[in-house]
């Protein structure tokens, strides 16, 4: 009867805990550190973990979430430059989005953490970055 368990097929967030990525870390750790470091080690992991379609997930996850973060704190920068003393309105934006980021990155990290690292969405902004971090984690083969 042991055979017969063994013809299921695994889906991506049944697959054991044991499957390590490359460099010797779990699928748990992988998803965490993710985030880390925002898109920087998103970009590493997409790559590292090209095998595990959850990791690439979170991976993809953070490049999306950070490098929009970071385009709109140059986008509030260049506009916050251009209009002089108003300009401070845009700096304080700039400060909202970076704690707002923050919040999000320990956010993520945690729900990797308790997920065990299976596909878990980004909190509050999960649903407008999702299916881009799929198609994205997708063409990494």
């Amino acid at each position: 009867m042991a055979g017969a368990a063994s013809t299921y097929a695994m889906t991506s967030s049944q697959v054991p805990s044991n499957n390590s990525l490359p460099a010797g870390l779990n699928k748990k750790t992988g998803a965490i550190l993710s985030y880390a470091l925002g898109w920087l080690t998103g970009i590493i992991f997409l790559f590292a973990a090209k095998n595990d379609p959850d990791v690439k997930f979170h991976a993809a996850q953070s490049i999306i979430f950070f490098a929009a973060v970071s385009v709109l704190n140059v986008v509030l920068s260049i506009v916050g430059s251009l209009l002089g003393a108003l300009g401070i309105i845009f700096s304080l934006a700039g400060l909202v989005l970076g704690v707002f980021a923050l919040v999000v990155c320990i956010m993520a990290m945690v729900g990797a953490n308790n997920s065990g690292g299976v596909r878990t969405e980004l909190p509050l902004v999960g649903k407008f970055v999702a299916p881009f971090a799929d198609q994205l984690a997708d063409s990494v083969k």
